[in-house]
């Protein structure tokens, strides 16, 4: 059948810029509920996933679902187009936030109203007043309640409460974020809600606690207010009572229904030392908040191009559904900078918007910028519709403010449908390069495509049918002939597979396939108005699938024959635009066209060959192989001679990959001719374990003037995190290009966490130098105070300190 093709005029085989897009929309697949948009809190994390890039095609996994090889360079995208445009931002939804309904106090008499008492002795006098005492435990209304003594006056109901105290609700739907009181003594209503409690201390979420001289609990346990406060994330030992850092207050009141924390004149204390002060009120999330409006956690920013800088990000909700983050970002006298997110969903939507403008030093005079923008709405009968708008006064900003480091920008509208046996897809838009070396006028600018496949079953001959349609068209702004050459096609392709199983296990298919296409060429002389092309195709197929064991071992063995045949025919009247970078690996070696595109196919009697094998061991590793070649009954002259598919004979393809089975998985691709001559080479590497993970690979091509490539590629692309000591993590990155014998890039980052902070250092160097882009040197500097705003956790261990000596 035949393969899935990129429909951009000059695609390449990197990033989609429809990942992003399906990976947005997929979050409101099925919501009854419309999602709230995530964020980071004052001093927490921010809610948009950092999700690390896959290497396509490996099929090694670890047990968490991501790819064992994973190297940094951009990955393939699986959207249907690959031009190397950014992908849509990735949205990431929560749930919204619950109205908190506090119990209410039952009735008198009623069943739920009555408590179940635990104690050593119990002593009920003539008032109905209850005493019990030694190891009292009390549950009532999924609260328990730990004393050592308990008076219950029978008139009232209130409680007396003798120490130490252990107040939770562990009946509660989510137990973990409730509050756990713990105190000396405890004045209390007969709901264990309100009253005034003394050596009190008050843990949230099992994440921040409070420690007061007095609490005071109102309003039927939503207000919980405490006096000569001290908050602190951190472990507090007896020996050595000073926690890292601490928030002292004159009170502190926590409202259980927003969840909200106020502090009354607080004190940041670090070591015991007072480090900042304010003479006001301010609030603050609680562990279990998601989102809140506020002021998010700064960051320092220190670049070799904008020098010493502060970002001061503020988040502002907009209902459940919808958000804006303003961020300032000013450096000392090189930038003064405002960037912007809106994010919104509603029920069948998604939209983002992310833009800056800035004024700095490295371009005076000039207002610098960009914007991004993308929405997703879901139609009736399963159709999707995409906007994406992107716009960058030059390449050198986003690439001085670390937005991406894209050289192409696509603005446009999709719309696409996917069922079990049918794919419609179509676009309309336009490219703009930000690359040095290519010029927009000559460039494909306006683009439109659209596509619609259907597999279905013959009911005649049997088998599996695949029919498409695609129509595409492309306009260059020049009206110069030649470099303004502009481009229309028309095509239809009809596919046929029919497989059967044949004595002796061996598995045949017959192949058949027709392609036809309309083309209309304008603005090049060397080309009619008008070209039609019509290519049938006939094949069969042998493999003999065979399996056998030997000491307790599993050997797979696969050899394969196809031979394929379609008239000889030349492509020389039809510009190729869409079809100059061939790949050859074992994801082809038994396809029956090799070209990306649609401009040049392979035609002639040709035979494809191949053998596979597969060992699986008992021990959990497993070694494959693949090997082929392709034959030709005479050259096929769409591919040049020095193509590793050129010639009667291609190049030898040798395909292994090891998985361990243990979290170690290694792949390398060769091709090479009869001499050895190794044209192409790929390794890869992946290692990942809880202390280790470990993403390399390395790449050599030969030059080939064919595919624009004037000299050899040989480059190295690595990425490794590692547990360096308990709480501390650090990940390197680097991309060495052998050939100019220089690094194009390299970064190195270190993160501590303990169980109250978190603190993220980065030192990242940009190589690239062109007339728009600058070698640059970043720093980057960010503090996170644990126990205010959800956090998620981060790869390594959380260094904790102990009390134990």
């Amino acid at each position: 059948m035949k393969r899935s093709r990129p429909i951009a005029p000059w695609a390449r085989k990197t990033g989609g810029c429809l990942a992003g897009w399906a990976a947005a929309t997929a979050l409101m697949a099925g919501v009854g509920v419309l999602p709230a948009l995530a964020q980071e809190t004052l001093f927490g994390n921010d809610g948009d996933a950092m999700i690390g890039p896959q290497m396509p095609g490996a099929p090694l996994a670890t047990g968490t679902g991501q790819a064992a090889l994973a190297p940094q360079a951009r990955p393939l995208g699986f959207g249907i187009i690959s031009d190397r445009t950014p992908a849509a931002a990735r949205l990431e939804a929560v749930e919204p936030d619950a109205d908190v309904t506090l119990p209410d106090r039952a009735a008198p008499g009623d069943r739920s109203d009555a408590a179940t008492v635990l104690a050593d002795t119990m002593v009920l006098q003539g008032d109905r007043t209850l005493i019990a005492a030694g190891g009292v435990v009390v549950w009532y209304q999924g609260a328990r309640l730990v004393a050592s003594r308990l008076i219950v006056d029978g008139a009232s109901g209130d409680l007396t409460i003798e120490g130490p105290v252990h107040l939770s609700r562990p009946g509660a739907r989510n137990p973990d974020d409730e509050a756990v009181l713990i105190a000396d003594s405890a004045q209390l209503d007969r709901e264990l809600q309100d009253g005034i409690i003394r050596g009190a201390r008050l843990v949230i979420a099992r994440e921040l606690q409070l420690a007061a001289t007095e609490l005071t609990r109102t309003g039927n346990g939503r207000m919980t207010r405490l006096t000569h406060v001290v908050a602190s994330s951190c472990q507090v030992c007896a020996t050595n009572p000073t926690p890292l850092w601490e928030i002292r207050a004159r009170s502190i009141t926590h409202d259980a229904e927003t969840r909200l924390l106020t502090f009354d004149h607080p004190q940041m204390r670090a070591f015991g030392v007072p480090v900042a002060a304010v003479p006001f009120t301010i609030t603050a999330p609680d562990p279990t908040v998601e989102r809140k409006s506020g002021f998010l956690r700064p960051e320092i920013r220190t670049t070799s191009g904008l020098g010493f800088g502060v970002k001061l990000p503020y988040f502002q909700t907009l209902g459940d559904h919808a958000d804006l983050t303003l961020t300032p970002y000013v450096s000392v006298n090189r930038t003064r900078t405002l960037e912007a997110r809106y994010r919104q969903a509603w029920r069948n939507a998604v939209t983002e918007w992310n833009g800056a403008i800035s004024r700095d030093d490295i371009e005076p005079g000039d207002t610098r910028g960009y914007l991004f923008g993308n929405a997703l709405v879901d139609l009736p009968r399963d159709y999707r519709l995409g906007l994406q708008l992107q716009l960058a006064s030059d390449r050198g900003y986003l690439l001085d403010y670390d937005i991406t480091d894209a050289d192409r920008l696509w603005s446009g509208v999709t719309l696409e449908r996917v069922t079990r046996d049918k794919l419609f897809f179509g676009r309309v838009g336009n490219y703009r390069s930000l690359r040095d070396d290519e010029d927009n006028d000559t460039s494909p600018a306006q683009v439109a495509d659209a596509l619609w496949q259907r597999r279905f079953t013959p009911r005649l001959i049997g088998g599996e049918g695949l029919m498409e349609w695609s129509i595409h068209a492309h306009r260059r702004p020049s009206d110069a002939d030649i470099v303004g050459r502009d481009v229309a096609r028309g095509s239809v392709g009809l596919d046929w597979r029919r497989t059967e199983i044949l004595p002796g296990g061996l598995v045949g298919a017959a192949l058949a396939g027709l392609d036809a296409d309309l083309y209309r060429i304008a603005q090049d002389d060397r080309f009619d108005d008008v070209e039609s092309r019509v290519d049938p195709m006939v094949g069969v197929e042998l493999r003999w699938p065979l399996a056998g064991s030997s000491g307790g071992a599993t050997h797979l063995v696969e050899p394969v024959a196809q031979i394929l045949w379609s008239p000889s025919g030349q492509d020389d009247d039809i510009p190729n635009e869409d079809s100059r970078l061939i790949e050859f690996d074992e994801g082809n070696l038994f396809s029956d066209n090799r070209f990306p595109g649609y401009d040049v196919r392979e035609t002639g009697l040709r035979a494809n060959i191949g053998v596979g094998w597969t060992r699986i061991d008992p021990a959990g590793w497993s070694l494959g192989l693949t090997g082929g070649r392709v034959l030709r009954a005479r050259d096929d002259d769409a591919f040049a001679d020095a193509s590793p598919l050129g010639g009667r004979r291609s190049d030898w393809l040798l395909a292994a990959n090891y998985d361990s089975g243990t979290g170690l998985a290694i792949a390398n691709r060769a091709l090479f001719d009869d001499s050895f001559n190794v044209s192409r080479n790929e390794l890869r590497v992946g290692w990942l374990r809880p202390d280790l993970q470990l993403s390399a690979g390395h790449l050599w091509i030969n030059s080939d003037e064919n595919e624009s490539r004037d000299l050899d590629i040989s480059e190295l692309t690595a990425n490794v995190g590692w547990q360096i000591a308990e709480g501390w993590w650090g990940n390197a990155e680097t991309r060495y290009d052998f050939q100019a014998d220089r690094a194009q890039k390299a970064a190195l980052e270190v993160t501590y966490r303990n169980e109250c902070i978190t603190l993220e250092m980065g030192l990242s160097r940009r190589f690239t130098d062109s007339d728009s882009v600058r070698p640059e040197t970043s720093f980057d500097l960010s503090v996170r105070l644990g126990g205010f705003g959800s956090q998620k956790d981060g790869p390594g261990t959380v260094a904790r300190r102990s009390c134990m000596r």
